[in-house]
């Protein structure tokens, strides 16, 4: 069926996402232990953020994969989200543009798919709003 197929690629978009900022808690708590930090206590409210945002994007995916429409919510606000993020880093003083593009592809690839998985969810009518 092509909605679950959509919807599947999706969640592995959001789930990967979700491993990159896994990844980067990883490289923030190596930067911590080295003392590459000017303030521990601002260093370590990062790591605790990120990590909480990880799980969260996490959570959305699996909620994408099992055609929750909480799931494609928050994973359309995640995409919106980088794609901010990915302004700002391919602008600006320090922007460097294949920074924004590399950071841009995933989330308008995410983000076109969502909608489309939201609109074939509303097609169905079988989709499970309240989780």
């Amino acid at each position: 069926m092509r909605t679950n197929a959509v919807a599947r690629v999706a969640a592995l978009i959001v789930g990967l996402e979700g491993a990159a900022l896994v990844a980067l808690v990883g490289w923030q708590i190596i930067a911590l232990a080295s003392g590459d930090t000017v303030s521990i206590e601002s260093a370590l409210a990062l790591v605790v953020f990120t990590a909480v945002g990880a799980a969260i994007v996490i959570a959305f995916a699996v909620a994408i994969w099992r055609d929750l429409s909480w799931g494609r919510s928050g994973g359309i606000v995640t995409q919106v989200l980088i794609l901010a993020v990915a302004l700002g880093a391919g602008t600006g003083a320090y922007g460097h543009p294949s920074t924004g593009l590399l950071l841009a592809i995933p989330g308008i690839a995410g983000l076109v798919l969502l909608v489309i998985a939201v609109r074939d969810a509303g097609r169905r009518g079988g989709d499970s709003a309240s989780g």
